[in-house]
C-alpha cells in the first residue's frame, strides 16, 4: 500500500509538471500581427530573374515597384538574334511603336511595304535607317528621313497620314521598325540608300544591291 501510494504522488507530481510550460507562455487575446513574432534573421534571396530581392523594411516597396519595369511599352520580350525573321515579328508585333522615332519609321515601312513580304519590310525600314545614319547627306533621324522634301510620296506637309492600329498590317510595320531600330536581323540590301517599285525606270546612276518584292534597291 506505502509504495501505492507514494507511485500515485509520484504520476501526481508528473501531471503537474506538465503543464507549468504552457502556462508559463501567458494567454493573450491579442491578434498575431508581425509585431508579436520574433524577429528572424532572413538571407536575401534571388527571385527567377536573377534580381535581389529585400528582405528587409523596403522589400514591400521593391516588390510593389518591379511588376511595373516588366509590362512596358517600350520594353519587349528578349528576341533571340538567330530566330528567323518571321519569329522576329510575331513576338514584337504590336500597334505602339514605343517611341516617336520608332514610330516614324514604322510609317514609313507601312505606307512604302505594307504589302511587301517581310524580307521586302526590312529592306525598306533598312533604307530609312542608313540615311539616318548617313553622316549629314540625310536628315539624322527617321523623322527627318520621312520629312524630307521630295522623298516619300505619302507624306504631305509637317504630318504623317494616321494608321489603322488594330490592323496586322500596321502591327508587322511596327514590328520591323524594331528590329530595324535594335539591329537585330540585318538585311540583304546592306547600306542601300534608295529604291523605287518595279513599274519604273528612274534611270538611275547607281549600284544595284538587291530586288525584293516589288522594289529595286541601290546605294
Amino acid at each position: 500500500m506505502l509504495v501505492s501510494l507514494r507511485s500515485a504522488l509520484i504520476l501526481c507530481a508528473a501531471l503537474a509538471a506538465s503543464t507549468v510550460a504552457p502556462a508559463q507562455a501567458g494567454t493573450s487575446n491579442a491578434p498575431l500581427t508581425a509585431a508579436n513574432l520574433p524577429g528572424v534573421a532572413v538571407p536575401d534571396l534571388l527571385d527567377p530573374n536573377g534580381e535581389p530581392q529585400l528582405s528587409g523594411p523596403g522589400a514591400e516597396q521593391q516588390q510593389a515597384i518591379a511588376p511595373e519595369t516588366s509590362d512596358t511599352d517600350d520594353v519587349d520580350a528578349p528576341v533571340s538574334r538567330s530566330a528567323d525573321l518571321a519569329t522576329m515579328v510575331s513576338q514584337l508585333r504590336a500597334s505602339d511603336a514605343g517611341s516617336h522615332e520608332v514610330e516614324c519609321l514604322a510609317v514609313g515601312i507601312y505606307y512604302e511595304s505594307k504589302s511587301e513580304p517581310l524580307a521586302g519590310q526590312l529592306a525598306v525600314g533598312q533604307v530609312i535607317a542608313n540615311r539616318a545614319k548617313s553622316g549629314g547627306r540625310f536628315p539624322p533621324s527617321y523623322c527627318g528621313v520621312l520629312f524630307q522634301r521630295g522623298q516619300f510620296s505619302f507624306v504631305h506637309g509637317r504630318s504623317l497620314p494616321s494608321v489603322p492600329r488594330s490592323s496586322h498590317q500596321w502591327q508587322t510595320a511596327v514590328a520591323v521598325a524594331k528590329i530595324v531600330d535594335k539591329e537585330l536581323k540585318d538585311s540583304v540590301v546592306g547600306n542601300a540608300l534608295f529604291f523605287h517599285a518595279r513599274y519604273v525606270s528612274p534611270g538611275w546612276r547607281l549600284k544595284r544591291v538587291a530586288s525584293i518584292g516589288n522594289h529595286v534597291f541601290y546605294r
